[in-house]
């Protein structure tokens, strides 16, 4: 029992903490070992200027009911700093009951295609509609209430001219509307810069649905039950072989929701997805993947198995304390303690370290237990592929780049 409770907590340490910074270390390493071989009459490590026209560029916007934002979405894709003449904007509509495509269509700009679903099939089906209609090299997927920078779209294009790569992810920066919007704040960070670190790699393990861009001839059709489309398709392209970096110049704007219960829902949903993504792409579970399946197993399957760890390392330390075991009885009061901040943090919304450490506490546990709710749905086949929008919009004076 005292193994097995080792063997959780660390297991649980290990993809937190443990796998970052062995990415960080590993990329320290890296960065020293190329440093000599250039001192020593290596290669010009600098990237070469770009030489020739720029990709065609196909934005894909996937939509449902958005005429609160997508007038101002598809303008903020028309300023974008890109040759006029080698970029066009799809809009997908699913299903959508507002005037979502009417104000899409209003600017009359040819570059500008909206296509309609009717009934309402899901993202993954609108993103494999619009990839069908699009005339790009790359396309560019982005959601309906991110406002992209104005060089997002150069940004992400120019890493296209090494023929290895197949995708490439953008970083996506949220604001909060309330001070409990901090923990989600926090995690995204980290999250982000773990995507950094395996970017160095060339595997990024997932995409934020927000902003990143793949090669058109790559983009494999989705079932229409996808739920983790940014998940599967990069994942996809990197099982292939090719290099899917990250690229922290080309920036996305989004605005949280500020509703708990919303937000428990949308990661509860992406929850159900993540297991879903298992049978859709099964190449990340062979060892032959190389660092593609090192990446999946510390980053996602054990983050994904980290609530039942929890649960498992809780009650096993207990059963020990209650047996007398003096080390158990100390992991035991530890994590009351970190349970208990963490409901401190669902009520808080103050100032200072120690709220922020609260806050902090709380999304981790909201965030295991919705991952532990999803993996029930997926059991019992109950989460749909078709999203339910929250109230969001982009965040103001980002909007039209």
């Amino acid at each position: 029992m005292a193994l097995a409770l080792l063997v959780c907590l660390g297991l649980v340490a290990y993809t937190y903490i443990g796998y970052p910074a062995l990415l960080a270390l590993w990329a320290a390493a890296t960065e020293v070992l190329e440093d000599i071989r250039f001192v020593m009459g290596g290669a010009d490590r600098r990237s070469p200027r770009r030489e020739g026209p720029w990709p065609m560029l196909t934005v894909v916007v996937a939509a449902y009911d958005e005429e609160a934002c997508i007038a101002e979405k598809v303008e903020n894709c028309l300023a974008l700093d890109y040759p006029a003449d080698r970029i066009e904007v799809l809009v997908g509509c699913d299903g959508c009951i507002d005037r979502t495509a009417e104000l899409a269509r209003r600017t009359g700009d040819p570059r500008v295609r909206v296509a309609e679903l009717s009934p309402r099939a899901g993202k993954a089906a609108v993103l494999t509609r619009l990839v069908a209609m699009s005339t790009g090299d790359v396309l560019l997927m982005t959601d309906a209430n991110v406002a992209l920078e104005e060089q997002a779209a150069k940004a992400l294009a120019r890493h296209f001219q090494d023929q290895r790569v197949g995708a490439v992810v953008g970083r996506l920066r949220l604001h909060g509307r309330s001070k409990r919007d901090r923990g989600e704040g926090l995690y995204w960070k980290y999250e982000t810069a773990l995507k950094y670190l395996e970017g160095k790699r060339g595997c990024v393990l997932g995409a934020n649905g927000g902003i990143y861009a793949v090669r058109r001839l790559l983009f494999q059709p989705l079932r229409e039950t996808t739920i983790v489309d940014d998940f599967v398709v990069p994942v996809r392209i990197a099982s292939r072989g090719w290099r899917v970096p990250y690229e922290p110049q080309a920036v996305a704007h989004e605005e949280t929701t500020g509703e708990v219960e919303q937000e428990f829902a949308r990661r509860a949903r992406i929850g159900a997805g993540d297991w879903q993504a298992l049978a859709l792409v099964p190449e990340v579970l062979d060892p032959r993947a190389g660092f593609l399946h090192f990446a999946f197993v510390s980053h996602k399957l054990l983050r994904w198995l980290a609530p039942f760890l929890l649960f498992a390392g809780l009650s096993l330390s207990l059963a020990l304390a209650l047996r007398g075991s003096a080390l158990a009885s100390a992991i035991l009061a530890l994590q009351l303690a970190f349970y208990a901040l963490a409901l401190v943090g669902s009520r808080a919304a103050r100032r200072g370290a120690l709220w922020r450490l609260a806050s902090g506490a709380h999304y981790f546990v909201s965030m295991n237990l919705a991952l532990a709710l999803g993996l029930w749905r997926f059991v019992r086949g109950t989460q749909q592929a078709a999203w339910e929008r929250t109230a969001r919009s982009a965040p103001p004076g980002v909007g039209a780049a």
